[in-house]
């Protein structure tokens, strides 16, 4: 597995590399320090499959890389790593489709268990930022009344497709990644997101993605040849 890791400080690219070499002792990282060294080395390197950004960067935005890295490169997994972890700023890092926030002040073994869960196929939201949701998110249930079985997809009136496309988002799909992995048209992708948002009662991606961990579903990628190579 090839991994790059984005982060002008020294000391936090050999923090990182330390832990990715426990969790995949055979994977090969590679470092930069910016976006232009970025872009430049992800050219070079077809095969990278994960890349742990940071948000502020000496020669330009982290969140406008992000972006444009989603756009250009869908199957590339990528967690943002930051000092600045508002909710905000880590509900858009989420809506742009990152696999996860990390604060740069999480503990070792914090950051352990993080990637540990993103290497699992899961996303990593901050427990403060789940401790703060919004009242919207708090209305839905974790769970089904003990006296009934767990609440499912279907419960909540979710087509079988919209299933496959919440699953593909909880990936951080974007709707063009969707869209060709699905091999359906874009407007399309966006009816089936906004049926998902409206079934689970929430407003954004990210608020869909810890309603989903909130309601205890477990989200299996369809069987689409694209989607196999969107995580590695």
């Amino acid at each position: 597995m090839k991994i790059l890791v984005v982060d002008d400080h020294v000391l936090i690219r050999d923090a990182l590399r330390e832990i990715l070499k426990v969790l995949k002792n055979d994977a090969v990282v590679l470092e930069t320090a910016d976006c232009g060294q970025t872009m430049r080395l992800i050219e070079e390197h077809s095969d990278i499959e994960l890349i742990l950004l940071d948000l502020t960067l000496p020669d330009g935005s982290g969140l406008e890389m992000l972006a444009e890295l989603r756009d250009r490169h869908p199957s590339v997994g990528i967690v943002v790593l930051s000092a600045y972890h508002d909710r905000p700023n880590v509900e858009k890092v989420l809506d742009l489709g990152a696999l996860g926030f990390i604060p740069k002040s999480a503990e070792r073994a914090v950051m352990l268990g993080a990637l540990q869960l993103i290497f699992a196929g899961g996303i990593y939201v901050p427990p403060e930022i789940l401790a703060g949701r919004g009242p919207r998110l708090a209305e839905v249930p974790k769970r089904a009344p003990a006296a009934g079985p767990p609440l499912q997809p279907i419960d909540r009136g979710l087509t079988d497709r919209q299933v496959e496309v919440l699953a593909l988002m909880m990936q951080g799909c974007s709707n063009k990644a969707i869209c060709r992995m699905l091999d359906v048209a874009e407007p399309t992708v966006k009816n089936h997101v906004s049926a998902i948002l409206k079934a689970l009662n929430v407003t954004t991606r990210t608020e869909a993605v810890i309603a989903v961990g909130e309601l205890g579903w477990q989200m299996k990628l369809p069987r689409v040849g694209k989607v196999q190579q969107t995580r590695g």
